[in-house]
């Protein structure tokens, strides 16, 4: 069931990561603040775990993030609630952040040499596996679109955090599991 409702959690979170990314845009020095990189460790950036969810890489990357949070986001919201769409997304999201960059730190990915990363993808896909464990119908189908977005850029050579895609996913399962 679709929640047709204008002002819903994911409609107001979708709106501000669109507000966060005109800044960015604006003002591309506020990625280093805002991204997930290893000022989180070496500045004491605390907030960047959930930060991050609110920065994109670009154009094509913040629409397909935000269309499936309003999706999927709102479908969270309408069946289970407003509380259970926060746990899943932004919890989940700063478990999923927390979980990547631990990633990236123990095999020594794009932290160490400026980079880092941005996207509410582990949030997004912590949602896909939430909806995953919850509706066995829609299992299948939520796997597979996890592996498709993980890992067919990893064979193109695009640089996604495919990790953060699948961590995120399963982060997502585990909160189903808890929530259950």
């Amino acid at each position: 069931m679709q929640n047709h409702k204008l002002i819903t959690y994911s409609n107001i979170t979708i709106t501000f990561t669109l507000f966060i990314f005109f800044l960015q845009y604006m003002f591309p020095i506020i990625t280093s603040y805002l991204g997930l990189n290893i000022n989180f460790l070496s500045v004491g950036f605390w907030w960047q775990p959930l930060t991050v969810i609110f920065t994109h890489g670009g154009f094509d990357h913040i629409l397909m993030n935000m269309f499936m949070l309003y999706i999927f986001g709102n479908l969270i919201e309408s069946s289970k609630g407003k509380f259970t769409f926060f746990l899943v997304y932004f919890i989940g999201g700063v478990i999923s952040s927390l979980l990547t960059f631990s990633f990236m730190y123990i095999f020594e990915i794009n932290l160490f040499d400026g980079g880092g990363v941005v996207g509410a993808s582990g949030a997004i896909c912590g949602i896909l596996g939430y909806i995953a464990f919850i509706d066995r119908y829609q299992r299948k189908g939520m796997v597979i679109w996890v592996l498709l977005i993980s890992l067919a850029p990893l064979v193109l050579g695009l640089p996604i955090a495919w990790y953060g895609h699948l961590l995120g996913f399963v982060v997502g399962w585990i909160i189903g599991m808890i929530k259950k």
